[in-house]
C-alpha cells in the first residue's frame, strides 16, 4: 500500500510538472543583438552556450521559447536602430547608445551590468603605464568604468607620451597633429567621453575640432583600433580602461596567429603596457545595459521582463554564465531603471 501511494503521488508530481509546463507561454523566437565592443566573432563564440540557458532557465519561469538567436550589430547604432525597428528584441547597449534610443522611448532599460573593479582609478595618466602598473582586475563589483586615451607606439604616439610620463602637459596643439581612432559616434567610452574629457580640458574642443583643424579621425571598432595601433598607423585610441586586458594576449602573438579567445596577433615584441601609455582618464561611465525593444508588446511588457531580468541575473550568477558574459568583461547584472542613464543623456547633450 505504501509503494502504491508513493507512485500514485509521483505520478501527481510529474503530471502537475507536464501541466505547468503546457501552460508556459510559446514563443516562437528570441533575439539578443550585442554590439560590437569586442571582435564580432569572440562575442559568437564566447556566447554560443547562452540560447539553450536562457531557454532552460525562462521555461522555469513560464516561457517556452523556440529560438533564440545572437547577433553583433555591424556598428553601435545598427543595434540601436534595429531595436527601435522592432526586428531585435533584447540588446546589449552602452550607455550612449541607450540615450539615443531611448530618448523616443523605442528602447527600455531593464538591467546594469555590474562588472569586477579594476586595481587603479587614478585620474593621473602616469599611474597606468609600464609593466610595474599592469592594471588587475579586483574583486569590488563597481557599476561604473572609465574610458582612457591611450597614445601609441606611432612615431607620434611616442612623443604624447614621453610628454606624459615627464608630467608636462598636453597642449591642444599637440592632440590636433594626432592621428586618432575612435568608435561609433554613440559608444560611451570610445567617443562621448573623450569628448568631454577634450571639452573639460582644452576650452570646449571636440573630436570634430581635431578633424577641422588637420588632425585625423577614423572610425573603428575596439579590436581593428589597437590593430591600427600596433601597425603604428593611429597615434591616439580611445578604449574602455580594462582594454590592454583585453588585447594583452594578441599584442604579442605572430600576426599569422590567434589568442585563445579568437584575436588575431599583431606582432609586437614590447608589451602592451609599455607600449600603450595613458595620456588622458575620462569622468566615470555608468556600466551598460541590457534593453528591450517598445516595439514587441510580447516583449516589453512586465511579466516578461521581471522573467528576463531573472533568468539573466540567475545565468550570470553560475560559472558558465560568468565564462559567457565575461567576454563583455560583465560579471553581474542588477535591476535598473531609465533613469539612471540621465548622467549619460547630459553627456550624450554635452559632446551634441
Amino acid at each position: 500500500m505504501k509503494k502504491l501511494l508513493a507512485l500514485l503521488l509521483a505520478a501527481v508530481m510529474v503530471l502537475g510538472c507536464v501541466s505547468a509546463l503546457a501552460d508556459n507561454i510559446k514563443m516562437d523566437k528570441l533575439t539578443f543583438e550585442f554590439v560590437p565592443s569586442k571582435d564580432a566573432d569572440v562575442i559568437i563564440t564566447g556566447t554560443k552556450n547562452l540560447p539553450e540557458l536562457v531557454q532552460a532557465e525562462m521555461a522555469k519561469l513560464g516561457y517556452d521559447i523556440g529560438e533564440v538567436d545572437i547577433t553583433v550589430g555591424t556598428n553601435y547604432n545598427a543595434t540601436g536602430e534595429a531595436m527601435a525597428a522592432g526586428s531585435i528584441d533584447v540588446g546589449w547597449l552602452p550607455g550612449g547608445t541607450y540615450a539615443i534610443y531611448s530618448a523616443q522611448k523605442e528602447v527600455d532599460v531593464i538591467l546594469t551590468a555590474t562588472r569586477a573593479g579594476l586595481s587603479n582609478d587614478s585620474e593621473d595618466p602616469r599611474t597606468w603605464n609600464g609593466d610595474e602598473n599592469k592594471t588587475l582586475p579586483t574583486e569590488n563589483q563597481v557599476t561604473f568604468y572609465r574610458s582612457l586615451i591611450y597614445a601609441t607606439p606611432s612615431e607620434y604616439g611616442k612623443k604624447l607620451a614621453a610628454k606624459v610620463n615627464a608630467g608636462e602637459e598636453l597642449t591642444w596643439e599637440d592632440l590636433s597633429k594626432a592621428t586618432w581612432a575612435v568608435a561609433a559616434t554613440s559608444s560611451s567610452a570610445g567617443y562621448i567621453y573623450p569628448t568631454m574629457w577634450l571639452m573639460r580640458n582644452y576650452d570646449g574642443k571636440k573630436l570634430t575640432d581635431i578633424q577641422a583643424e588637420g588632425g585625423n579621425i577614423i572610425q573603428l571598432g575596439y579590436g581593428d583600433a589597437f590593430a591600427q595601433a600596433a601597425a603604428e598607423q593611429v597615434d591616439i585610441v580611445c578604449c574602455y580602461a580594462d582594454g590592454r586586458r583585453d588585447y594583452e594576449v594578441a599584442w604579442n602573438l605572430p600576426t599569422a596567429e590567434k589568442d585563445p579567445t579568437g584575436k588575431q596577433g599583431m606582432g609586437r615584441e614590447d608589451s602592451i603596457w609599455n607600449e600603450m601609455n595613458v595620456i588622458g582618464v575620462t569622468e566615470g561611465i555608468y556600466n551598460d545595459t541590457v534593453a528591450v525593444t517598445t516595439a514587441n508588446p510580447d516583449v516589453y511588457n512586465p511579466e516578461f521582463i521581471h522573467a528576463l531580468q531573472t533568468a539573466l541575473i540567475n545565468i550570470i550568477n553560475t560559472d558558465e554564465g560568468k565564462e559567457i558574459f565575461s567576454v563583455y568583461s560583465h560579471t553581474g547584472y542588477a535591476i535598473a531603471q531609465d533613469s539612471d542613464y540621465d548622467g549619460a543623456r547630459m553627456a550624450l547633450s554635452a559632446v551634441q
